[in-house]
């Protein structure tokens, strides 16, 4: 009996010790107070956006304060003019991972906020802003909200990772190089009858640009050239532009000790102008030379020379046709400088170990880097 009874009462102080703690450990979210006063950027600033990848807005405002004496958080939100914050637009933390009461906010951001808000690229709107302190589960908004006024940049907040050029005067979609981030060339065949557009998909199924004027917009409407033939088209997405840089006339092989033009090279599509022809090299002193560059023709009668990007006098020495030493850049127009040397197995001199051998040359701007071939003819 008295077992039972110590027993019982053992279990009723344990229940009660539980219990005791239980109420001890419940959790209790400590308050916080509003942010100060919003410091900057002023009431009604006026910015242009920029594209720049570094551009930016700092943020500032007074300090809240935690009833248990932590640090509160931050967080910049914004909304469209003359909203109530209720469903904002966009948050973004303060810096140092929302502990300072700052935050420095890229001028990209703001663009995308802005976008949120229903302006189109190039368009002024006005945003509110305002900062929100928090401190676990408690949070409070600032008393007071500013507006700021923002001008879009010409641009995507979005930049297509590839772009191809769709319904060109070529049996399948072209793709542009993309010698930077959002940066896209091409050179393309184009029907004066058919306008062509941009998708970031082969197939179509991306994301649709067309050309307005000067500019990069979403959509279908094709852009049509004003006369058929092969185009050297730019296209900047950071800022929207699209510049149609020439009619391409004619590409041809330069051979510098001669100083003459010798083998054309024809378009053949998806950016790449080949021909073939027999190389002789010319006779010196000193022995056979070989140096050559290519030059291209415009339809307004300008000349573009494109030589060697990585600057070299020496012979490829079996390199690898997709070896640096073949890249090619545009030069200045002269005889000698930024040139390459030709393997001696493409002299088709009569007197040489491979008499009337043909050398088939390619400039090809498919790639990222773009390069020249050469290699046996037919």
């Amino acid at each position: 009996m008295k077992k039972s009874i110590y027993n019982a009462l053992a279990f009723i102080a344990c229940t009660m010790a539980i219990s005791s703690c239980t109420q001890e450990l419940e959790w209790k979210d400590s308050g916080v107070t509003a942010p100060g006063e919003l410091f900057a950027p002023e009431n009604n600033k006026s910015i242009t956006l920029l594209s720049s990848a570094t551009a930016s807005v700092v943020f500032e405002w007074g300090s809240a304060y935690a009833e248990d004496g932590g640090a509160p958080m931050y967080e910049v939100v914004f909304d469209e003019a003359g909203g109530d914050f209720s469903e904002p637009l966009y948050r973004v933390n303060a810096d140092l991972g929302g502990s300072l009461n700052k935050a420095t906010i890229l001028h990209k951001t703001l663009n995308s906020i802005a976008g949120m808000a229903g302006a189109k690229s190039g368009e002024a709107t006005t945003l509110q802003w305002t900062v929100v302190a928090y401190r676990g589960l408690s949070k409070a908004a600032a008393a007071q909200s500013m507006a700021l006024n923002v001008t879009r940049f010409f641009g995507f907040d979005e930049l297509p990772g590839q772009l191809y050029v769709l319904n060109s005067d070529e049996s399948s979609p072209v793709a542009c190089a993309s010698p930077a981030n959002g940066e896209f060339e091409v050179f393309v065949k184009l029907d004066a009858g058919k306008g062509f557009t941009l998708n970031s998909s082969a197939d179509g199924s991306g994301t649709a640009y067309c050309i307005s004027g000067d500019r990069i917009i979403e959509g279908n409407d094709g852009y049509k050239v004003p006369e058929s033939g092969v185009y050297r088209l730019y296209f900047d997405f950071t800022v929207a532009s699209f510049t149609a840089i020439n009619k391409v006339e004619k590409a041809v092989l330069f051979f510098c000790p001669t100083n003459s033009e010798t083998i054309e090279m024809p378009y053949q599509g998806n950016g790449v102008f080949s021909g073939q022809g027999v190389i002789s090299f010319k006779q010196e002193s000193w022995g056979r030379d070989q140096r050559y560059k290519f030059h291209m023709y415009y339809a307004d009668g300008t000349m573009i020379v494109w030589g060697t990007k990585n600057n070299t006098d020496s012979a490829p020495n079996g390199a690898a046709l997709t070896d640096p030493y073949y890249y090619i850049a545009e030069t200045p127009n002269n005889q000698w400088d930024q040139k390459w040397k030709f393997d001696s197995q493409y002299d088709g001199d009569a007197v040489s170990a491979q008499p009337g051998a043909v050398t088939k040359l390619s400039l090809i701007f498919n790639v990222a880097n773009y390069t020249h071939h050469v290699e046996p003819g037919d």
